[in-house]
């Protein structure tokens, strides 16, 4: 069992307003996301809300119990991380892929590849690679929560990838959305050929 995390907490202050819930696909960025997931072999699903939680729930449709709350939404994306993580502690997944809102343009191939290379034994943690860059998401083993966990909330995440480069498995692709991080208007319009 594999589960998919979205991390949709933050305040999107670049952006002037909810990254979650701009328009892309027919949908919005958190929409597509979750559709997305709940239609892969990604099982649980959690969504971590934060800032704009109650604007996103009444615009997005999300099962009850896939949605987490992170109160401390303020101290970045690993705390966002942390509470999906003891969200799953009953569920113990063998692993979990993040998605951060901001990267929407992924393919339900690019989930299977993450997840084939993971199965495979090529790595504890999965990094996709384009362009000599790595981009998202990425799978962690759950050998390694509790570092997770555990890590500085100023460097988050990338502490634990720094820790155990043995452990990585870059995951080469082709597909441009792995380093399409929107944060701004000008990244949107980018994005949406605008």
């Amino acid at each position: 069992m594999i589960a998919g995390i979205i991390l949709a907490a933050g305040k999107s202050e670049r952006m002037g307003s909810p990254k979650a819930l701009l328009p892309f696909e027919g949908s919005t960025f958190l929409g597509h996301l979750y559709a997305l997931l709940k239609k892969s072999p990604l099982e649980p699903v959690r969504v971590v809300l934060g800032a704009h939680e109650s604007r996103i729930r009444m615009q997005v449709e999300l099962q009850g119990g896939d949605v987490v709350l992170n109160p401390d939404y303020e101290k970045g994306m690993l705390s966002s991380v942390q509470a999906a993580l003891i969200s799953l502690e009953q569920a113990k997944p063998e692993a979990a892929i993040l998605f951060p809102v901001d990267h929407p343009n992924i393919s339900p191939a690019l989930i299977d590849r993450v997840i084939e290379a993971y199965r495979a034994g090529e790595g504890e943690i999965i990094i996709p690679l384009k362009d000599s860059r790595r981009g998202h998401p990425v799978l962690f083993a759950a050998s390694l929560f509790d570092e997770l966990r555990s890590a500085p909330p100023d460097i988050g995440a990338r502490h634990v990838v720094r820790s155990h480069p043995e452990r990585v498995y870059e995951l080469q692709t082709t597909e441009p959305g792995v380093l399409q991080d929107i944060d701004t208007p000008e990244d949107y319009r980018r994005l949406a050929g605008l």
